[in-house]
């Protein structure tokens, strides 16, 4: 069986650039272990996958499903106006794990409503974490948990720069994601993020989504605003701009690049 596949940089207008999502697009659903397989032999953060008929909406990391993800939303969106399924001021609506997530074209953006998450900060800092990031406590202004991962603000560009986290020794915890951010330097931009996931598959995730809807509630309160501008400090490197919506949600502003399409073959499941 032969089915198009992509690859596009999301997050970014260079080729090269943000986070690379692969993207499979079908008429009708295919099965999960097919889904996976092919996300797997895609060896990106995240493979999106989109049924038109019902426009059922699902990303894989190489190791396993994931409930959300904002770059591959982008990536799915932008294949889709390339086609011509999309143009410029429609929206969609695509059907996920975490609820109907909606995309608006633009003439050189896409906009994404997301769900706001909860920051909880009346958590323990466990030290084994803060260690096998490279995060000595005293680098640390705030500390807290979201949907499962872990948000911590730390004091400087520099420090945020200069991790190195160990790897095998994170996943040696339980975990699910780590998201560090801190206050830019920059009149251009508000903050700067890295999002660390070695659980599912992903040492350092290029740009998440999914961590800027965090991001978009933390430093809304801290900073006074409600329109903010984030780069994901990777070796890629990625801008998001967004909008704490009145409604619980989270606007992502982003464009994307396709930098590869073809076909797959993969067997028959």
């Amino acid at each position: 069986m032969d089915l198009e596949i992509y690859q596009v940089d999301s997050f970014t207008t260079e080729a090269f650039k943000g986070n690379p999502a692969g993207v499979c697009i079908t008429k009708n659903g295919i099965a999960e272990r097919l889904m996976l397989s092919i996300a797997e032999e895609m060896a990106v953060s995240e493979t999106a996958f989109l049924s038109l008929s019902d426009m059922t909406l699902r990303w894989f990391t190489p190791k396993a499903e994931v409930k959300l993800c904002g770059h591959g939303t982008l990536a799915v969106a932008h294949v889709l106006t390339e086609r011509g399924l999309l143009k410029q001021g429609d929206q969609i609506n695509f059907e996920t794990a975490s609820g109907t997530l909606t995309a608006l074209i633009n003439e050189a953006t896409i906009e994404l409503d997301f769900p706001s998450p909860i920051i909880n900060f009346d958590v323990t800092q466990p030290p084994e974490l803060l260690d096998y990031l490279g995060i000595e406590k005293s680098k640390i202004i705030s500390f807290g948990h979201f949907d499962s991962k872990f948000l911590i603000e730390v004091d400087s560009e520099k420090t945020l720069r200069n991790l190195q986290p160990n790897f095998d020794a994170l996943k040696q915890l339980n975990g699910r994601g780590v998201l560090v951010t801190t206050r830019s330097e920059s009149d251009n931009l508000d903050f700067l993020s890295r999002y660390f996931a070695p659980w599912v598959g992903v040492n350092e995730d290029p740009v998440t989504g999914l961590a800027h809807c965090a991001l978009t509630v933390y430093w809304s309160e801290k900073l006074g605003k409600i329109q903010l501008k984030g780069f994901q400090a990777s070796t890629r490197g990625g801008y998001v701009a967004t909008e704490l919506l009145p409604n619980g949600r989270t606007k992502l502003v982003g464009s994307a690049v396709t930098v590869i399409k073809g076909t797959i073959q993969v067997p028959i499941i």
